[in-house]
């Protein structure tokens, strides 16, 4: 649905600061009907792929294709099947939720009783049926959140991008949506490209694309991005992070990373971490602060192939407050 074929594009210089490649040679194939995440740290990439797949800016070089249209030949044919919702809100706040649906309707052709048909489908789903005629500004950041979904829904996308729909939402208010948008994706047959930072939001696509400085390192289901670091890991915070990982090294033989703060000893199986962790103990104790033993996430995937340390949030063994 979505065919990416070696995407570059390179940001011009200047006196100050020299050309600058965003993406490069970037291929990427998204099938009819997939759910794909995509992330990547800071800089890596993806907001100006983003722009690019919008119809918002052209690349130095490459091609896409969306539903069979050639992005960039035939924009118009593209714009008919996709819906975008974009980071910063695009919806008016001083009108109401109806008047912005209507709004959007108008600039597609629906009008009359198609437009209120339209609606109807679209607000079905969510908390606006009785909201119409308040304003967007008098809702909560999930209500907004639902305005600008069902605003891209009216038009019956077969491609949904989505740049990071969760921002600024609390925990029920990302979990009722992210549940919404995930079955409406299946009953729709959608295919949904969505950006996140958030790896919580990945565990039940179909696949998670991971880019870094403009190239794709990853991309895979959740399922066999985990397995890439094997069944369980040991995670260590030290006083001396790289002293340590390099006696772990000479001593042990071991093959450790260090990640930020942390040593880590990855594509363990199941059964091999205890051992390993209690001759680790046994041997380096006191210069240990913390050792934990945990199943690899979609985080820990998103260290390992980025090098990129993000919260931890396993239960670790605090050898300092147990006194052991």
């Amino acid at each position: 649905m979505i065919t990416i074929d070696t995407l570059t594009h390179i940001y011009p210089g200047s006196r100050k600061t020299p050309a600058r490649a965003a993406i490069s040679a970037l291929s990427l194939d998204i099938k009819d009907g997939e759910f794909v995440i995509l992330s990547g740290p800071n800089g890596s990439g993806k907001s100006t792929l983003f722009r690019i797949l919008c119809g918002l800016a052209l690349p130095s070089s490459g091609s896409v294709r969306v539903g069979g249209f050639d992005l960039f030949a035939q924009p118009a044919k593209v714009r008919e099947i996709m819906g975008v919702v974009f980071q910063s809100p695009a919806v008016d706040k001083h009108l109401s939720v109806g008047e912005n649906l209507a709004i959007h309707a108008d600039l597609y052709g629906l009008r009359g009783a198609a437009f209120t048909a339209s609606r109807d489908e679209a607000v079905g789903w969510t908390d606006l049926g009785d909201r119409l005629d308040q304003k967007v500004e008098t809702l909560s950041g999930g209500l907004a959140r639902q305005v600008e979904l069902a605003k891209v829904l009216m038009t019956n996308p077969r491609i949904l991008l989505l740049d990071e729909p969760t921002t600024g939402l609390d925990p029920v208010s990302r979990r009722n949506f992210l549940a919404a948008l995930h079955k409406l994706q299946k009953q729709r047959g959608m295919t949904v490209l969505m950006t996140s930072h958030v790896f919580s939001e990945a565990d039940d696509v179909d696949r998670v694309a991971i880019m870094r400085e403009g190239k794709l390192l990853a991309f895979d289901t959740p399922q066999a991005l985990k397995a890439m670091i094997g069944t369980e890991m040991v995670v260590i915070h030290a006083k001396d992070t790289e002293g340590l990982a390099g006696r772990l090294r000479a001593d042990m033989g071991l093959a450790v990373r260090v990640i930020g703060d942390e040593v880590r000893l990855e594509e363990t199986e199941n059964g091999e971490s205890l051992p390993l962790l209690e001759r680790i103990l046994n041997r380096y104790r006191p210069d240990i602060l913390t050792i934990s033993i945990k199943q690899p996430g979609l985080d820990d995937v998103f260290v390992h192939v980025t090098s990129k340390a993000v919260p931890d949030h396993a239960l670790t063994l605090d050898l300092k407050r147990t006194g052991t």
